[in-house]
């Protein structure tokens, strides 16, 4: 059953989530419910949770804990309906075919110094799953390690560029007034941590100001590791709970430093705005007239009735779906000339939004290419969905990196020659 938030504008007392409470502010009536001070929130903020209270089995607490790791994850990186509670994205109507001419992957690419051929870039990058579309036509299209057209992928933070894409129709649908509004306009609850001073607009751009260091070692958990445990591994939180006592860092605007906590608020926010789930309205709104040809599904911080989908990582799909959302947003918002999004908002949400270093940009959840006009969505480990307008060119690489490796330098160095690549 899906469950509906409260109007946007309705006022709630500060609530924080621990284990048999829930928080009215998130449309859930819980048979049993306590309002927290703000020191007591802190404190649950800051500590892991007891997992001997949390009902998720040992086992798959473990199974959660582990899923990165470099010897299990080219498995369950294809697998987290099996590990999470999670929300269907319903498809309908029909499928919009992507014609399909595959050819030899007959190019090469340069990365530290070296000329590699193309077909290289599969193992050296551990890649599971690769998607080559030029101009709307498949040109490649290769599947590996027990995978196929019918697995879902976890696409880990390629899901914050979905959010951008949901907070844009939210926008053009007149649920959001403006971008520089003040979130806490539609999101009181966050009024007594440092999100009281943000603009939706600095959110999207990861300059909320708020002190939350995406660093997930977990055998030392600081506050994001906190939160991933509890939230996500325990279930004893939800996970953008933390957004409602966060400290600052420095004013709002000022530093860009990524944080899935910022899309966490989001996504909560559309549920607020929408009056319903994420899953609900990326279904009806994208999904379904995008004509993808299969359910998607977000991971869940707790089970169906309590949990919220957690909409800064835990979006899954199939490699060609991830390909249509792709050509949709190179078509300008356009799939199979149905219009999806506007057109100004893909425009505006793939631009940086201060100026590019040598590395790249950041635009409203979107990462931006330096000297060039592609931008793409990226997830940990690996997941790319790469966009370049001046070539007409969908790349989608889902891959299985080691959790110590960060840099998507050699991936994006051959989805520059891929780019190029005229099959």
């Amino acid at each position: 059953m899906e469950r509906r938030a409260l109007p946007y504008l309705a006022r709630r007392p500060f609530r924080c989530l621990l284990t048999g409470l829930a928080m009215t502010a998130f449309g859930v009536a819980p048979a049993r419910a306590q309002t927290l001070s703000v020191s007591e929130c802190q404190r649950v903020g800051m500590s892991v949770l007891d997992p001997h209270t949390s009902a998720v089995p040992p086992a798959i607490q473990e199974l959660r804990r582990r899923m990165l790791d470099a010897d299990m994850n080219t498995l369950t990186f294809h697998n987290m309906d099996e590990i999470f509670w999670t929300r269907t994205v319903p498809r309908g109507g029909p499928v919009w075919a992507l014609p399909s001419e595959t050819q030899p992957l007959d190019f090469a690419y340069e990365f530290a110094g070296e000329t590699r051929a193309a077909e290289a870039v599969l193992e050296r990058t551990q890649t599971n799953a690769l998607l080559i579309l030029k101009d709307g036509r498949v040109v490649s299209e290769i599947y590996r390690n027990h995978t196929g057209p019918a697995t879902r992928f976890i696409a880990f933070s390629m899901s914050k560029s979905i959010a951008s894409m949901m907070i844009g129709l939210a926008l053009s649908e007149g649920l959001i007034a403006s971008l520089d509004d003040p979130v806490i306009d539609y999101l009181p609850e966050l009024e007594r941590g440092a999100y009281r001073h943000a603009t939706i607009r600095q959110i999207m751009e990861m300059r909320s100001g708020v002190d939350y260091e995406e660093r997930y070692d977990f055998d030392n958990p600081g506050v994001a590791a906190t939160n991933h445990i509890n939230s996500l591994v325990l279930n004893l939180t939800r996970f953008a709970d933390m957004a409602c006592i966060a400290r600052a860092k420095t004013e709002p605007g000022s530093l860009f430093e990524y944080k899935t906590l910022d899309t966490a608020v989001l996504g909560w926010l559309l549920e607020r705005v929408t009056g319903v789930t994420a899953s609900a309205y990326l279904s009806s709104r994208i999904w379904e007239p995008l004509g993808a040809e299969a359910d998607g599904y977000f991971i869940l911080d707790g089970e169906p009735g309590v949990g919220r989908e957690f909409t800064g990582a835990g979006f899954n799909a199939t490699l060609r779906d991830f390909g249509r959302l792709g050509q949709m947003v190179l078509d300008g918002g356009v799939a199979n000339g149905r219009r999806i999004l506007p057109a100004d908002w893909i425009a505006q949400s793939t631009q940086p939004s201060h100026p590019e270093t040598a590395t790249g940009g950041y635009g409203l959840q979107w990462w931006t290419a330096p000297d060039s006009n592609a931008f793409y969505a990226l997830g940990l480990q690996g997941q790319f969905i790469f966009i370049d307008p001046d070539t007409r060119t969908v790349i989608v690489k889902l891959s299985y990196f080691p959790p110590d490796r960060a840099a998507p330098g050699e991936s994006l160095a051959f989805m520059r020659a891929a780019s190029e690549w005229r099959p």
